[in-house]
């Protein structure tokens, strides 16, 4: 008896040795020691300017067929796929967004990472964006060192997303099952090759430049739809047009707009970058209707940066949209509805890059901060995925990761870029305290961030530097009943959010940075 208790002892003993240490492998800080706290600026001058984009589409996967038309692979239900290297496993490539399961059967259009240098006297920065739906801070910190490793001159490198929904899945949660990781490793090399690429070629090809800077308020509030109260909308357009300080030909074009690109919705089974694609293609090369050119082109290499998109900020499949030039309303999820409102994006874009009133700026001075945070990670759920390697992901404290912010100048300009979801109301103001909340508190997070951005021009850039989800105001925080706005459920944003913590530690963290920005704040 004694001698069977011993040996039960010695099993638990032994199993919960490996328990430890396997929460040690999986918990533990992917980059040990990684802290930024950046600062700097340069004076008024001549600034260089170079921009590229790498094709990062998948260069392998195996496609399938769908046999009950459900967009999720299912062997149960009929669903096969094509075996092309014999291994007798799916090699699929897992699409992010929505739900499991959705393997990619084939591409629709290209993915990108479109960078742009900036080199004003001693600084030096990279934006790179990359059509994915996130892009994890420990992968960013990764992608960093190799960049580092070929052109350490950079200062500071940010990699954005543009949480385009039809991408493949490089952060873990939307794989085969809700318990299998769904990067693909080789992919994600890719990906992070892409990204050096890019950063580095637009690095090569820099200019003398000048800026062109605009604003366009109106003209995309019909494509932009807020699925929570308080409706708050984020639909304004800000533009930065880098031409060629000597010839005045068009070196790229930034377009900062908030809304989902996920307008092709959950049925699509193409990789996909969503309306980010024609965009940027007629920004480009110009609006074609038939064979005839509607609206010239501007040339150059035009990026999209997303904005402040939780809330959530989509044009969702109870909205149309209508062709600009036919005048046709298209309402169903298809690549004809993505067409459309790429094209009414372009137009919009275009149309306001020709105001000839706009000031081209060739001396200008920049200012830059960027700051290393610690968040904690409240969700269980979140918990759970990174003890399963669902997240890959590195803790740097009890139920704490790292994450960063940061704000840049550039004369009559301002940068603000932020790790997930920013609900607007954060951005513009307008949050409540509405009947059912969990805190019963009043608003934290204020004054509204917009208000505090210094410059003529303010940008705003979600999923910069890391993906940590949804960015809920805390006074509007709701997990337990009774809910808010007569909701039966709790809401999405919630269950894909860190915690009620976050806003309020972004808020602050932001704010600081931006008063550090601010000239009138400075002696």
């Amino acid at each position: 008896m004694k001698k069977g208790l011993k040996l039960i002892s010695g099993v638990l003993f032994l199993l919960f040795i490996l328990f430890i240490g396997f929460s040690w492998v999986q918990f533990q800080d992917r980059h040990s020691g990684y802290e930024i706290d950046l600062r700097f600026s340069s004076d008024s001058g001549p600034i260089m300017a170079g921009f590229s984009k790498v094709d990062i589409t998948p260069a392998y996967f195996e496609t399938w067929k769908d046999a009950d038309g459900d967009s999720r692979y299912n062997p149960e239900k009929g669903d096969t796929f094509e075996d092309s290297n014999g291994n007798g496993k799916f090699d699929a490539i897992w699409l992010a967004g929505f739900h499991n399961s959705r393997p990619a059967k084939s591409v629709l259009d290209p993915l990108w990472a479109r960078a742009m240098v900036l080199i004003s006297g001693e600084v030096k920065i990279a934006l790179c964006v990359i059509d994915m739906i996130g892009f994890g801070y420990d992968e960013v910190i990764a992608t960093r060192k190799i960049i580092q490793e070929s052109n350490p001159e950079l200062d500071y490198v940010i990699i954005a997303s543009t949480h385009v929904h039809s991408s493949p899945d490089l952060m873990g949660m939307w794989g085969p099952s809700d318990y299998t990781r769904g990067v693909n490793p080789e992919y994600l090399r890719q990906v992070q090759e892409g990204i050096r690429q890019a950063v580095n070629q637009a690095y090569d090809s820099k200019r003398p430049a000048k800026f062109r800077f605009a604003e366009e308020q109106e003209k995309l509030k019909a494509l932009v739809g807020d699925t929570r109260p308080p409706l708050v909308y984020d639909a304004s357009l800000k533009l930065m047009q880098v031409l060629d300080a000597e010839s005045g030909q068009t070196l790229g074009t930034l377009m900062n707009w908030g809304n989902h690109p996920e307008t092709l919705w959950s049925e699509n089974i193409q990789i996909s970058s969503d309306f980010a694609d024609p965009w940027r293609k007629m920004v480009e090369n110009g609006i074609q209707v038939n064979d005839s050119v509607q609206i010239e082109g501007v040339g150059g290499v035009a990026l999209f940066l997303n904005g402040a998109v939780g809330g959530l900020m989509t044009t969702h499949p109870d909205m149309s949209v209508e062709d600009p030039f036919s005048f046709e309303k298209i309402q169903k999820p298809s690549p004809e509805k993505v067409q459309a409102q790429g094209k009414a994006l372009a137009k919009a874009t275009l149309e306001t890059l020709q105001d000839t009133n706009a000031v081209a700026y060739t001396d200008l001075n920049m200012n830059f901060r960027a700051k290393t945070i610690h968040l904690p990670m409240d969700n269980s759920l979140f918990q759970l995925a990174a003890f399963l390697g669902i997240f890959d992901r590195g803790f740097t404290g009890w139920k704490q990761i790292r994450s960063e912010v940061s704000a840049w100048t550039l004369g009559p300009a301002t940068f603000v870029h932020a790790p997930g979801e920013l609900y607007p109301e954060i951005l513009h103001g307008g949050i409540e305290s509405p009947d059912g909340a969990d805190f019963g508190i009043e608003p934290v997070e204020v004054p509204a961030i917009l208000s505090k951005i210094p410059g003529s021009f303010k940008f705003f850039a979600g999923m910069s530097n890391d993906m940590i989800g949804y960015i809920v105001p805390k006074s509007q925080w709701d997990v337990k009943p009774p809910f808010t706005y007569d909701y039966k459920d709790r809401p999405y944003g919630e269950i894909n959010s860190l915690g009620p913590e976050t806003a309020p530690k972004i808020h602050s963290e932001l704010l600081k940075i931006l008063e550090e920005l601010n000239p009138s704040k400075k002696n």
